[in-house]
């Protein structure tokens, strides 16, 4: 099985990229609003318990499923020692099962993440992002208090890809990761 992380700052592209990359490859996407959208809508608020739980669920299942592989689509603190963690614990999840992994970085300037928060595939599947005003704030506040992108060689691992993505397509930046790291097509 393969696990790919796709990581990267808000709004870089990380969802639409994961869809193409899902066409061309077959490995399934599971992007980080998949579980943060119906506990919105049921909760009436970020709850952050019931989200990791569903995710519990679906990696242990997914996991323990033969399945081809999986995209996990994820913004990383690297400020935060707590996201490092996570990130080990959902490889220990996958790890039994003989797992390969693997880790793409998307970057790209704010400027660029401000136009990509407004298009028409994030604001369908991402209902919390459709007041602008709020989605926006909550972009530049991001970038104001974590670090989401990594420095040099902070990535340790290997199988790490890094994409400058502001002025490629998501098909483009996909077809890159595919043939980067010789995945099969679909």
């Amino acid at each position: 099985m393969k696990l790919l992380f796709l990581i990267g700052d808000a709004a870089v592209g990380k969802m639409t990229v994961g869809q193409e990359l899902m066409k061309l490859t077959g490995l399934r996407l599971f992007h980080n609003h998949m579980t943060i959208e119906p506990v919105l809508e049921i909760f009436g608020t970020f709850h952050s318990r019931a989200i990791s739980r569903l995710r519990e669920v679906i990696f242990e299942e997914f996991a323990a499923s033969g399945q081809y592989g999986m995209i996990f689509t994820y913004q990383w603190a690297f400020d935060c020692p707590s996201d490092w963690e996570y990130i080990e614990h959902v490889k220990d999840i996958f790890q039994k099962y003989d797992t390969e992994f693997y880790y793409v970085e998307l970057i790209a300037p704010q400027e660029i993440r401000l136009q990509r928060n407004a298009t028409a595939n994030r604001l369908k599947h991402k209902a919390s992002k459709r007041n602008l005003e709020e989605s926006n704030q909550r972009l530049l506040d991001d970038d104001r208090n974590y670090r989401c992108v990594s420095d040099e060689g902070e990535i340790p691992f290997s199988n790490y890809l890094r994409i400058e993505n502001a002025h490629l397509s998501a098909e483009e930046t996909a077809k890159r990761i595919q043939e980067h790291f010789g995945f099969a097509s679909a």
